[in-house]
């Protein structure tokens, strides 16, 4: 935090070329990091990174600069540099800034500190025993821990005081076996914005034990059929395809730019009328949780596809302003004080349905059931996507069989939502791993109930199966 009068005076030097709005983005981060790998402790680093970003906008041009030093010298250097774009002059203005709360509360029930940092890495050294212990299949095991504290002010001309305090907490681990030169792996996790209560919620070697059971059993995955088929997708994790396939084609810079499926579709049928689509900014717990976003917007939950009808658009400040919007929707979201925020989603999940998920299940004739997904890829101007399944099993007359191994899903994002024609009663938001890239890395939650594709390309290692049908 920096006092309010040297923000007064940062904002007023800001806008002294002619800006109209000028703002000072204040950051003090902390963090630790533990990793093992192979039963040794390999890393532990523990990290603190502090400064502030001052952005000027002189109507849609936007520039900004940093500064990793917090003196009144520095910030000044910094509003200057960012001012120098404008060619105008103005009268020094009174800035009356104003602090504003949230309703919203994310309480630290744990905090850190109450866990020494060798008990951290004795957790980590059990759960590697733990994997090991359950199958001498298992060759390989890592598992991390981090901590972060990312505390954020913000102040801006028109007045704006807000602060925001973040702490998260996350357990990574994998496992491989192998039998005979086959590898299976799998690699999971659990985290949230919480503190160390995210250890008593979660049973981090039960968890390990539930992976290293995954990846025995994959090693008897016979190889995934290729061709059209009726694929159903999870509940929770699975809801990372529609972050990326659609929820990103709704980020309002790419609406501005035209470089979207969705652009100029507000109103309009986009999915099939059971779907409901929702990015929510306040959930308690939830990785992309927010009390404010970094253009100092309060969070918000925003509808985006109700009924399968399209409703909003995710918003900052600046693509908002762009097209003359009175406000965004608490999405402006950046990875450091280095960075100019960006529309960015924060929890985002196909809404509740109606379906039993073992209906959904036994609707499917042949197909495949996607448990966990790693990896993929979606061309987010298209909405093309390809991702690969680490858990997949064969559904065969109304049941799950067989695990598979090789699994791609093949698919374009707006032509699925309209083809989805199940949709679970048993909503659930991803464990809390989720980080998004899009330049800037973003924590964000993902989610669904299980749902049900009828026909989607999936790429194997057998023969086409062609012509599978629900």
């Amino acid at each position: 935090m920096i006092p309010k009068e040297l923000a007064q005076k940062v904002l007023a030097e800001a806008l002294k070329t002619g800006a109209d709005l000028a703002e000072i983005y204040v950051e003090d981060v902390v963090s630790l990091g533990l990793g093992m790998d192979d039963s040794r402790l390999e890393r532990a680093v523990r990290g603190a990174d502090r400064g502030a970003g001052v952005r000027v906008f002189f109507g849609n041009l936007v520039t900004y600069a940093f500064t990793d030093v917090l003196d009144e010298s520095s910030l000044m250097n910094a509003a200057r540099a960012a001012a120098s774009a404008g060619s105008g002059s103005s009268k020094t203005p009174i800035i009356d800034l104003t602090e504003r709360k949230s309703p919203l509360s994310y309480p630290l029930e744990k905090p850190f500190e109450t866990m020494s940092i060798q008990d951290k890495a004795d957790l980590l050294a059990r759960m590697d025993s733990a994997a090991r212990a359950y199958n001498p299949l298992i060759t390989q095991v890592s598992a991390g821990y981090t901590e972060l504290r990312r505390h954020m002010w913000l102040y801006n001309s028109e007045g704006v005081q807000v602060e925001d305090d973040r702490f998260f907490t996350e357990m990574r681990a994998g496992v491989v076996a192998r039998r005979n030169g086959t590898l299976q792996q799998i690699r999971e996790g659990f985290g949230g914005r919480v503190g160390l209560e995210l250890l008593d919620r979660n049973d981090a070697i039960s968890k390990i034990q539930e992976m290293a059971e995954s990846a025995v059993r994959m090693l008897d995955a016979r190889p995934c059929p290729a061709g059209d088929m009726a694929v159903v997708m999870c509940n929770g994790w699975g809801g990372v395809l529609f972050h990326e396939a659609c929820g990103h084609q709704m980020e309002a810079d790419f609406i501005t730019k035209g470089s979207s499926a969705y652009a100029g579709k507000i109103g309009q049928q986009v999915a099939n009328p059971i779907l409901t689509a929702v990015d929510d900014g306040t959930i308690p717990g939830r990785r992309g949780s927010l009390k404010f976003d970094d253009d100092g917007t309060p969070a918000q939950r925003t509808v985006l596809i109700e009924n399968g009808i399209l409703k909003e658009y995710m918003w900052d400040i600046v693509e908002a302003r762009r097209v003359g919007r009175s406000g965004s929707t608490g999405n402006g979201r950046r990875e450091s004080y280095r960075h100019m925020p960006m529309p960015r989603m924060t929890n985002t999940f196909i809404d509740q349905g109606q379906h039993d998920p073992q209906e959904i299940i036994e609707s499917v004739k042949k197909g495949i059931y996607v448990k966990s997904m790693a990896g993929g890829q979606a061309d987010i101007a298209k909405g093309d996507f390809v991702f690969n399944a680490t858990e997949a099993y064969l559904i065969e007359d109304g049941k799950l069989t067989a695990p598979v191994r090789g699994a791609t899903v093949f698919g374009n994002g707006p032509k699925v939502l309209l083809e989805i024609d199940m949709i679970g009663n048993d909503l659930a938001l991803d464990p809390g791993m989720g980080m998004c890239g899009k330049g800037q890395a973003a924590r964000v939650s993902v989610g669904q109930p299980t749902v049900r594709i009828p026909i989607v390309t999936v790429g194997g290692t057998d023969d086409s199966v062609g012509g599978m049908s629900a």
